[in-house]
């Protein structure tokens, strides 16, 4: 999954975006609030982490303009500000979410993974697709019960395909959820990587679970 963190002390910033790397998101980040605008005016992020006072331009302005423009991105927010009247005006604007710094960062997380089942419309952590297992939070993955070891950039595409599952899903869709802007980008990296998934959670004399869909994109899930 994709996220934008915008937040302008720099060692925080650099501290999550470490963190959120390792915990297999696709990450952009900046410490500007006009930079953190275009970011997310022109992308589309599966949840956006929105610190309120920024240089250049507020968090709230940004909300507030991305909200206008009919941008959907959950947004966290983030601030030092612990009172009720902030977080009902963050909310107000159309914020998903907020967390007081200072905050654990497992809590973090576990407010970033209930926005994105929200988005996809999921209340479990878990996935199943035939006796493929996907747990969004552990990100635990099995198929039959037995363990499957993925990359972090192999499990971002499961996992986008597992909330997507039983849907045809473009490379392009794939390419903006599961790649960040430091990405290297060819013309076959999707494609490479399915490859990779294929060998790794199919089995012989087992149906096939990631389809190719000729000129339309991928779909995860049991076809007769």
């Amino acid at each position: 999954m994709r996220l934008l963190l915008v937040e302008d002390y720099l060692p925080l910033r650099e501290s999550l975006f470490q963190g959120l790397q390792e915990a297999g998101f696709a990450v952009d980040a900046t410490g500007n609030g006009k930079e953190g605008l275009w970011y997310a005016s022109g992308n589309d992020y599966d949840v956006i982490i929105l610190d309120i006072m920024l240089p250049g331009m507020s968090g709230l302005e940004i909300l507030k303009t991305i909200r206008t423009a009919g941008k959907q991105a959950h947004v966290l927010l983030l601030t030092a500000k612990d009172t009720l009247k902030d977080k009902i005006f963050g909310l107000d604007l159309g914020a998903d979410d907020y967390i007081v710094k200072p905050f654990a960062f497992d809590e973090l997380l576990a407010r970033i993974r209930a926005l994105i089942r929200r988005s996809y419309i999921r209340k479990s952590p878990l996935i199943t697709v035939g006796g493929l297992r996907i747990d969004l939070n552990t990100q635990n993955v099995f198929r039959d019960n037995e363990p499957i070891f993925l990359t972090p950039r192999e499990y971002a595409l499961l996992e986008y395909l597992a909330l997507r599952k039983e849907q045809v899903v473009s490379r392009t869709e794939i390419w903006e959820h599961v790649y960040d802007f430091a990405s290297s980008a060819t013309s076959n990296v999707v494609d490479v990587y399915i490859g990779y998934l294929r060998k790794k959670i199919e089995k012989p004399n087992k149906p096939p679970l990631i389809h190719t869909l000729r000129g339309r994109g991928y779909l995860l899930g049991e076809r007769a």
